[in-house]
């Protein structure tokens, strides 16, 4: 199956607008202000018509309350706790069979090109997260996924149909299954998605790290192969580059190798199912660099 053929499933989007009105069924009074930037599957600015006060609609598919509130949200709260620049939750409420959350606007925007003091923050808090999870044992772990499918992503199947050298991807990920654990050991808080597409910052300083909907317990360390992954010549200088590659060289390969091979296998399939003109290529090349 090529780049541009159909046929894969696609991971659906937030329609805000049906969303507000089911919220107002329950008596919750939000307006529409318009989707916000970036995203997989979507987000959008709320206000609340009580005072004016802004934030971010936010869904989770095939989600409950309950498992927000014991995972994600959970592991913002413990970060929170300690002044890490992650946002509140407003709001956190069922509407079919999914999870609805408005959280409020963090400062700053979007990081365009990361800097090195920004990196250097990035590490500061990075280790923040060590050991934030030890008191909340019912924050479930973060799944590997080297084996079996993710809910929605980390799929197998695309990577084998694609190409030859996906499916000779796909063959060396499996193959590690045997070697690692399914999830990340470790009682550090995980953000799970950590890309400088989910990063804010005025000026020098990193003001938020948003979008948390994945966070679990783990290894931290985890989120530093997530951001090399989310590095490319339009967003980072080369020596933040070359220095988070030294950090990543000096992991452990029971940390290092097993989250190379989720983000090489979460990053091929997506790609492939979300066709961009570059393909799956980028990916690919990356993972040789730490896959056996």
């Amino acid at each position: 199956m090529t780049p541009s053929s159909p046929g894969w499933t696609t991971v659906a989007r937030l329609d805000a607008e049906r969303m507000v009105e089911a919220l107002r069924g329950q008596g919750v009074r939000l307006s529409m202000e318009g989707p916000c930037p970036g995203g997989q599957v979507g987000a959008a600015y709320v206000r609340w018509e009580e005072d004016g006060r802004r934030g971010v609609l936010k869904w989770r598919p095939r989600n409950s309350v309950g498992e927000a509130r014991t995972g994600p949200l959970a592991v913002v709260e413990a970060l929170r706790e300690v002044g890490y620049p992650a946002p509140a939750t407003d709001l956190v409420t069922q509407v079919g069979d999914a999870v609805v959350t408005v959280q409020e606007i963090l400062p700053g925007t979007g990081v365009d090109r990361l800097t090195p003091a920004h990196l250097d923050q990035l590490l500061r808090l990075n280790e923040t997260q060590a050991d934030r999870l030890t008191g909340r044992p019912h924050v479930p772990a973060a799944a590997l996924h080297l084996r079996d499918d993710g809910p929605g992503f980390c799929l197998h199947e695309p990577l084998r149909r694609h190409s030859p050298r996906t499916a000779a991807l796909e063959r060396r990920i499996s193959a590690l299954a045997d070697r690692y654990p399914p999830l990340l050991p470790g009682n550090d808080a995980v953000h799970y998605d950590f890309h400088p597409g989910n990063l804010l910052a005025t000026g020098p300083d990193i003001t938020g790290v948003i979008d948390w909907d994945g966070a679990a317990r783990g290894d931290r360390r985890f989120d530093l192969v997530t951001l090399r992954f989310g590095l490319h010549a339009a967003n980072a200088s080369p020596s933040v580059t070359e220095r988070l590659d030294t950090v990543l060289a000096a992991l452990p390969d029971h940390v290092l190798t097993p989250a190379w091979a989720h983000m090489s296998l979460r990053l091929t399939d997506w790609t492939i199912r979300h066709p961009t003109p570059t393909g799956p290529t980028p990916w690919l090349t990356l993972a040789d660099r730490y896959l056996p």
